[in-house]
């Protein structure tokens, strides 16, 4: 749920019950609860879910109508929550991941979400098995030609209204849509369609996080009953449908799915996000006799030029090479710097690409070497590929900020060359939401095949941490004080990259008082922190 939404919504004096009770099962029910759901996902032919805002309440996202919920402190007249992350970089919680598992598993045939913030298309459910009944805050759709384009910034507009962008299909141009809906809005009739034919499809209905009060989307789960199937609710509060669920649970719905597929022997694999960008170099070339060649630079969204790009906070442009020519610092969207060069002289950059809030990695650098008097080769690789080799990266090096070349298109009429950078920016894992080795829930025990399997809950998750893990660099100073000798360390330090672009930044100084005076440590020939085969630059501390 997206505070921005909530203020767009139009108003509605009745929303509802809310400021409602949670209530909390006790540990022997919980697991005996847990227990019995594992057995029935285990069984389950056709598995469908349905979601609402409080399987996003652990990701910092507020829900609707808890004690702290949007609509209870609205009520309250306390206004609207804060969000302890910007909205776009909400990172799925261990409920998402675990529907991913079981749909990866062929488990899990469809999910139905009331929630707009498109975490489960940011999880990796693919969109063709995913309803979002009240649409995606993320998401554009065109009404000539029906392309949906999901973005990395949320759409400025709620209720079904035209944006500032057009469908890039140039047999169609037509003007954009948001797809969120307000009140007096229907639900779309081609999420619906999807929602109801699996849930009368479906042998068992997962309900997750939701109150079930808003209607109609709230009597869906119910097609699933009428046609022999059973409806399991997952919710801290109690909702309207639990005399006709076959299992209630009130617990934490992270730990509940965290527990269930440790049951079912499936670890729920770490989240890693990866964003893109690009960097456009216009050169025109003159035809006249000077010396000099003006040329630009621009990072920019992928989404178009005028597209917001979130992520990014700011952009420093260097010259390693060419001392007289100073650092520029771009600060502000659109990060544009121009200047002009002798043209005869080629040209080396090197881009610091500096994120923003909610980013696991502050920065990557980019080498980015020009020659006027020559064009550059082109570069083109699967975007899908590329983003795979990076998730797969982050998860082996448990940490992110890789990086790499998507493509590269030199266009000779325009005299530019657009560029396409894949980052991973986040990597979340899920543990510590698991029983220790001594709990009752340390087994279960299954019939396979006739016979008796034990499955061993004992490789658990070991830590849940929405703080992404960073390799720190490891070295210390070493600093007169009080006349003796001690080691500054710097083991809560700055973030490695592997990139095969770059090498990580280490910023350039540490300025330490020595002798009552200040003393610039320089470790401009200090550590490389070079991982591949490019040559790095020297390690830089601030």
């Amino acid at each position: 749920m997206s505070l921005g939404y909530a203020q767009k919504l139009s108003y509605k004096e009745d929303v509802g019950d809310v400021g409602m009770s949670e209530f909390f099962d006790t540990q022997d029910v919980l697991q005996h609860k847990i227990k019995q759901l594992a057995q029935m996902i285990k069984k389950s032919k056709h598995l469908v879910a349905f979601t609402g805002a409080g399987i996003s309440t652990s990701c910092g996202i507020p829900d609707f109508r808890g004690p702290k919920g949007v609509w209870t402190l609205q009520r309250e007249g306390k206004g609207v929550p804060e969000a302890s992350l910007p909205f776009h970089r909400a990172a799925p919680s261990a409920t998402h991941m675990a529907l991913v598992e079981l749909e990866r598993a062929g488990i899990l045939k469809f999910v139905i979400s009331q929630n707009v913030d498109s975490l489960h298309l940011r999880s990796g459910i693919p969109r063709h098995k995913l309803s979002e009944l009240h649409g995606n805050s993320f998401r554009e759709v065109c009404p000539l030609c029906n392309t949906e384009y999901v973005r990395d910034f949320e759409v400025e507009t709620i209720g079904l209204k035209e944006t500032s962008r057009r469908c890039c299909d140039p047999k169609c141009g037509a003007k954009l849509k948001d797809s969120v809906l307000d009140w007096e809005d229907e639900l779309p009739p081609k999420e619906m369609k999807a929602a109801e034919k699996h849930c009368r499809t479906a042998d068992l209905v997962l309900c997750l996080g939701t109150s079930l009060q808003i209607t109609p989307a709230c009597n869906i789960p119910l097609k699933c009953i009428r046609n022999g199937g059973n409806m399991v609710i997952v919710n801290l509060q109690q909702t309207p449908k639990d005399k006709r669920a076959s299992l209630v649970i009130h617990g934490l719905v992270d730990k509940v799915m965290a527990e269930v597929l440790q049951l079912l022997n499936m670890p729920i694999a770490p989240y890693v996000r990866v964003d893109l960008f690009q960097i456009i170099f216009n050169h025109v070339r003159s035809v006249s006799e000077s010396k000099y060649t003006k040329w630009s630079l621009r990072v920019i969204s992928v989404h178009g030029e005028k597209a917001p790009l979130p992520f990014i906070e700011s952009v420093e442009v260097t010259f390693p090479d060419r001392p007289e020519l100073k650092t520029a610092v771009l600060n502000q969207q659109p990060f544009l710097l121009k200047r002009e060069t002798l043209k005869s002289r080629p040209l080396h950059m090197v881009l610091w690409v500096n994120f923003g809030e909610g980013c696991g990695c502050r920065f990557i650098s980019i080498d980015l070497p020009v020659d006027f008097e020559a064009s550059p080769d082109d570069i083109s690789q699967d975007k899908n590929i590329v983003i795979q080799q990076l998730k797969k990266l982050a998860n082996e090096n448990q940490y992110c900020g890789q990086s790499s070349i998507v493509d590269r298109k030199h266009l000779p009429d325009s005299g530019k060359t657009v560029s396409t950078y894949a980052v991973a920016t986040n990597i979340v894992q899920y543990n510590g939401l698991l029983p220790s080795k001594d709990s009752d829930v340390s087994e279960l025990t299954n019939k396979v095949n006739g016979g008796q399997e034990k499955v061993n809950l004992d490789d658990a998750i070991d830590i849940f941490n929405n703080i992404v893990p960073s390799k720190k660099v490891r070295s210390a100073l070493t600093n007169k004080v009080n006349g003796g000798r001690e080691k500054v360390n710097l083991d809560d330090g700055i973030g490695i990259s592997t990139n095969s672009v770059s090498s990580q930044k280490v910023q350039s100084e540490l300025t330490n008082e020595v002798n009552g005076g200040q003393e610039k440590i320089n470790l401009d020939d200090g550590i490389d922190l070079s991982t591949n085969s490019t040559p790095s630059k020297k390690a830089r501390v601030h």
